[in-house]
């Protein structure tokens, strides 16, 4: 668990959280807001209370995380792990990886999209050659 620990820290989990925090934020914004300004005002006003409160909690996520870690690496693999991230390659990986995980969020999704429209229209068409009325 301390070298799970360890590779945590020195991945700098509790940064990269709190740097996915806005993107949460600005994500959920639309779902909530629904277009109403005088709701838009209240959430943008209820934002620096909410990051707050999550900064209290952002060492919750980093033990959750080291727990993942040690639960599917041993030891010997956390601290070479832990060596790679404190290489200049590995702290620039740590540096691109908050945007890297988002820009492939947002292809993953695009693709997952597209994918299960493709499977539908194919579902459809097979289904209708069988009689179906869909």
């Amino acid at each position: 668990m301390a070298a799970a620990k360890e590779l945590v820290s020195v991945m700098h989990m509790n940064d990269q959280a709190t740097a996915l925090l806005p993107i949460v934020l600005k994500n959920l914004r639309p779902t909530i807001v629904q277009g109403r300004a005088e709701v838009a005002l209240q959430y943008d006003a209820l934002i620096p209370k909410f990051t707050q409160a999550f900064q209290g909690r952002v060492s919750e996520f980093s033990d959750a995380i080291a727990v993942v870690y040690a639960r599917n690496f041993s030891a010997d693999d956390l601290r070479t792990m832990a060596e790679f991230y404190r290489s200049p390659t590995g702290q620039r990986v740590l540096q691109k990886l908050p945007s890297v995980t988002q820009e492939s969020s947002i292809a993953g999704q695009k693709f997952g999209q597209a994918l299960g429209e493709e499977i539908r229209k194919q579902m459809v068409d097979e289904l209708r050659k069988k009689g179906l009325d869909l």
